[in-house]
């Protein structure tokens, strides 16, 4: 489905010249925008008109994307996050993207690949376009439990709050409990084919999961060295 004004778009970037760009190109394919030019700027109208996504620049005058993105998780919004950075270093990116973002553009870009990015956050975001079936059981294993049609995850009755990604991760792990998932498997299921990125990123986002997830109770997300990951209950090595 192609974009349209219903989905709103907050561009937070310092530089005139390339926020117009940006904005400009965002409107011509039919988003709205909300333009912000420093990180508090960004945390005001984050929460004054929700948009339905951020292009954050990293370096801003008055802060840097990470803390205004961490700051936002903090505040309960999972907005999600595109960043633009001029670092090129993975460890860089990394590093962003385990604050909370869901993907990154490098400078200098061109600005169609912003909007493809943007196009395919956009569409992950979203999920199916089609109606889910009524009554669509939730996902469950142990004491852990993931709505799809609420958008909720529950660990011992106890909510727990997660980013979009982290929220499409878990589904993905819970869709296969106790069978070992590759890195490359579930990038191509929770980035899908649109992030070209270092399988790292899993790495990063299966930490940010373990430390809501697992903060009580026996540990349900194992890493299986040399493979991927498994969501299972912890094995009696003694027996």
């Amino acid at each position: 489905m192609a974009p349209s004004a219903r989905h709103t778009v907050l561009v937070v970037e310092d530089d005139p010249s390339i926020r117009t760009l940006i904005t400009s190109a965002l409107q011509a394919a039919g988003y709205a925008v909300v333009p912000a030019g420093t990180g508090q700027a960004a945390m005001s109208e984050a929460g004054r008109t929700r948009p339905d996504l951020i292009v954050l620049d990293v370096m801003l005058p008055d802060t840097d994307g990470f803390t205004v993105t961490r700051g936002l998780r903090a505040q309960g919004v999972y907005t999600p996050v595109l960043f633009l950075t001029a670092r090129t270093e993975v460890e860089d990116r990394i590093i962003g993207l385990s604050s909370g973002g869901d993907d990154y553009v490098t400078k200098p870009f061109h600005v169609q690949e912003v909007l493809l990015r943007v196009r395919a956050i956009l569409r992950r975001s979203a999920g199916p376009r089609t109606a889910p079936p009524a009554g669509r059981p939730p996902l469950r294993y142990a004491d852990l439990v993931l709505d799809e049609d609420a958008h909720e995850v529950s660990r011992a009755g106890q909510p727990v709050p997660l980013s979009p990604t982290e929220f499409r991760l878990l589904a993905c792990l819970l869709a296969h409990p106790e069978k070992v998932l590759g890195k490359r498997q579930i990038l191509q299921k929770v980035w899908n084919h649109d992030f070209a990125g270092d399988t790292r990123i899993v790495d990063t986002y299966i930490k940010n999961l373990r430390r809501k997830i697992d903060r009580t109770g026996p540990l349900l997300i194992h890493t299986v060295r040399g493979v991927g990951y498994c969501l299972r209950l912890p094995r009696d090595e003694s027996a």
